[in-house]
Formats: structure tokens, sequence, C-alpha cells
């Protein structure tokens, strides 16, 4: 039973970093600054890398790591469009991308602080704590910066 629910936790975390995978490679291609675009992917990949890592984890337990996102992460996408085509653009992907660094944020310390959360899940997502603080850390400042700028 550990397996499986070391495999669901971290599952939950997969899937929630591949809708910023996929959400940054998106955004990057449809902001004009190329300094964002930049920036986007570069966050893009830091969420493949925790993908990538936490599939190994949840492969290593016998479990099939999760293969897609999340609705939630689906529809803030489609917002994001929308928001984009009526204002600021990279205002706009910026405001949401900060979303799902909040919600990634969250859903990480979730896990750790989760009394049920088995030791192997938790130190899993103890090892990619600080790079999802980081990240969640440059598109909130990033956020501020241009609200204050506009």
């Amino acid at each position: 039973m550990t397996d499986k629910k070391i495999q669901h936790s971290l599952n939950d975390l997969i899937e929630i970093a591949r809708d910023g995978s996929e959400f940054y490679a998106e955004a990057a291609g449809k902001v004009e600054s190329a300094e964002l675009a930049t920036l986007f992917r570069r966050m893009g990949e830091h969420k493949r890398e925790i993908v990538t890592g936490l599939s190994a984890d949840v492969a290593a337990t016998g479990g099939d790591p999760a293969d897609h996102g999340t609705m939630v992460g689906s529809m803030r996408q489609t917002y994001a469009k929308a928001r984009a085509a009526l204002g600021d653009t990279n205002y706009a992907y910026v405001a949401e991308l900060e979303e799902l660094e909040d919600r990634l944020l969250d859903a990480f310390k979730d896990t750790l602080e989760d009394s049920d959360t088995p030791a192997a899940a938790r130190a899993a997502a103890q090892k990619y704590l600080p790079r999802v603080t980081e990240c969640h850390d440059i598109m909130r400042n990033r956020k501020i910066a241009m609200k204050n700028a506009g």
C-alpha cells in the first residue's frame, strides 16, 4: 500500500508540473518580449526536469508515472489566452504563470506537510522544493514589477 501512496502523491505533483511545462512552452511563443520568452523557456525546462525526476521515482516503486496534466491547468491556459487577447499579453501570461507557480508550490508544501505522505514521497518532494520555490519567487517578483511599472 505504501508504494501506491507514494505513486499517488508524486503523480499529483507530476501532473501540476506538467501543466507548468506545457503552459510555459505555449506562453514563450505568445509573448512579445524576447526576454520573457527566454525566461519562460527556462522555467518550462525546470518543470520538465521535475516531471522527469518524479516520474523516475514513481517508476522505481513499480508504478506508472502520470502522462498528462490536470483539468485545472487546461482551464487556466484557456483563460490566459483570452485574457492576453484582451489586454497586455506579457502581463497576462506572467500573471497566470505566477498563479501556476502558486499552485505547484502549494502542492509541494501540502505533500510535505501531510502526515499521511510516505517518507519516500516526502523525500522526493523535498528534493525539488528549492527549485519550485525559486521559480515561484521569480514569477511573483516579475508580476509585481510589471504591475508597479504599468
